[in-house]
C-alpha cells in the first residue's frame, strides 16, 4: 500500500465531510492468517499429536497388534456380558409378569413397581440396595453412571 492509497484528498468545495478510508486493513489481516499466538498454540497441539503417534509407532508391530487383540477380547467380553444380562433380565421379567398375573397384578403395575425400585436406588440414599439384592460393588458401579441411568429410568 502506497502513501497515496493511505491519504484521502478532499475537494475544496466539500462541506468538511469525513469519509473513512476503505477497510483494507481488516481484509489484509484476514489474508495474513493466524496470529503468532494462534500459530504457536496450533504447533504445540500438532507436536503433541505427532509425539503420541511416534510413541505408538516406536513399539514393535507384534506389541501394537497384541494391544489390539487385548482390546478386541475386552470388547467381546463386554458384548457377551451384555447378552447374558439382557437374557437374564428378559427371563426375570417373564417370571415377574407370570407371577403378577397369578396374583391379579397388571403388567403396568409390575413396570411401575420396577421403576419405583430403580428410582429408589438412583435417587435415594447410598444404602438403598433393594433388600440386599445389589452388592456394594454393584452400587458403586451404578453410582459412577448415575447421571446416565437417571435419564434412562425417568418416569412419566
Amino acid at each position: 500500500m502506497t502513501l497515496k492509497d493511505q491519504l484521502q484528498v478532499v475537494p475544496a468545495n466539500a462541506e468538511a465531510a469525513f469519509i473513512p478510508p476503505p477497510e483494507t486493513t481488516k481484509a489484509k489481516a484476514a489474508e495474513t492468517g493466524p496470529t503468532l499466538e494462534e500459530a504457536i498454540a496450533r504447533n504445540e497441539t500438532l507436536t503433541e499429536k505427532i509425539d503420541a503417534l511416534d510413541a505408538i509407532l516406536a513399539k514393535p508391530l507384534s506389541e501394537i497388534l497384541g494391544d489390539r487383540e487385548k482390546a478386541e477380547e475386552a470388547a467381546l467380553a463386554w458384548d457377551r456380558f451384555g447378552a447374558m444380562w439382557m437374557l437374564s433380565q428378559r427371563a426375570m421379567r417373564r417370571v415377574a409378569l407370570d407371577l403378577a398375573a397369578q396374583l391379579g397384578v397388571s403388567e403396568e403395575e409390575v413396570v411401575a413397581r420396577a421403576m419405583t425400585n430403580a428410582n429408589a436406588v438412583l435417587n435415594g440414599a447410598d444404602e438403598v440396595d433393594l433388600g440386599g439384592t445389589i452388592a456394594p460393588a454393584q452400587l458403586q458401579h451404578i453410582a459412577r453412571h448415575r447421571a446416565f441411568l437417571r435419564k434412562q429410568f425417568r418416569t412419566g
